[in-house]
């Protein structure tokens, strides 16, 4: 069996929900049960004392389960940088051992504030814990950094840091509701709707001068992966793979949200060499009754 179609066995349909790491989670390594929160004037009735708890979605916090991401570098727009940070454990230490998920020990997602813009990229760790990474930040503004990971001995791990970036800020405004986007000569269209509290279809096709692509290529363990924001305050979906044996052009997706409002989609898809994103705005819309701060699972 080639390498494809090895890969084709699980990577091709995948199942998006709130609370995890992104990729193959279930797949490489264990995920860890979402963050409980309390609020007990918000949740318990009145003379109720009973501890209610709801799930956090990923990415809201910069500390989880004694774990914290610290970045140690800042940047000016518009210059590279070599980014470096540390993910701290509950003893205090920069962790060094961490489960290979999706090929890497840790994804590092950066989108500004506006999410106007994606970076998927992959740190390098030297031996005291220090990841680094070339970054860009073109512009001045707030971003959210993502270290999507998980810790040996530890579970899925998606944790969240603001990075400021001096000078005068103009937020772009959310892109529209679109089902196709367009990027170096490729059409990717979007089929289905997102609605809170259930499991909803989503179907991306990837297409080239007219033609249906049918011979995507392995971009980290996969065809293809999607991250998901939700606009306002930014929460992370994660990505678990399904099976299927065919490269394209359809790539499966079972999304699962927990409120309605508008969400932004990053697909990640590789052909002829090189790694390319399209990027979507959906509106979940319809009669899901999920709480906004509860994780939906599609385990």
């Amino acid at each position: 069996m080639n390498a494809a179609a090895k890969l084709g066995a699980y990577v091709l349909g995948l199942t998006v929900v709130f609370g995890g790491a992104l990729g193959v989670g279930q797949v490489a390594g264990p995920t860890a049960a979402p963050a409980q929160v309390e609020d007990h004037a918000a949740m318990a009735p009145e003379g109720n004392h009973e501890q209610t708890k709801v799930d956090t979605p990923r990415g809201l916090q910069v500390s989880e389960n004694g774990y914290t991401l610290n970045p140690l570098t800042t940047a000016k727009a518009g210059e590279p940088t070599d980014f470096r940070f540390t993910v701290t454990g509950p003893d205090g230490k920069p962790v060094t051992d961490y489960q290979v998920q999706h090929d890497k020990k840790l994804h590092f997602i950066v989108v500004p504030r506006d999410l106007a813009s994606f970076q998927h990229l992959h740190p390098v760790q030297d031996g005291d814990g220090v990841w680094s990474v070339r970054l860009t930040l073109a512009n001045p503004g707030a971003y959210r950094a993502f270290a999507d990971f998980a810790p040996v001995g530890g579970g899925s791990l998606t944790l969240g840091a603001d990075l400021l970036v001096a000078g005068d800020y103009a937020p772009q405004p959310l892109a529209q509701v679109t089902r196709t986007a367009t990027v170096d000569g490729y059409t990717v269209s979007l089929q289905g709707d997102l609605v809170p509290g259930q499991a909803s279809k989503l179907t991306l096709s990837v297409s080239k001068d007219g033609e249906p692509v049918t011979d995507l290529q392995p971009y980290l363990g996969a065809y293809g992966h999607l991250v998901a924001l939700r606009a306002g305050d930014l929460a992370y979906l994660h990505v678990h793979p399904e099976e299927s044996v065919k490269a394209g052009p359809e790539i499966t997706f079972y999304a699962e949200v927990p409120s309605g409002g508008d969400y932004r989609l990053f697909l990640d898809f590789q052909h002829d060499g090189k790694v390319r994103t399209a990027d979507f705005t959906a509106r979940a819309t319809g009669a899901g009754q999920a709480h906004p701060g509860t994780s939906g699972h599609g385990h």
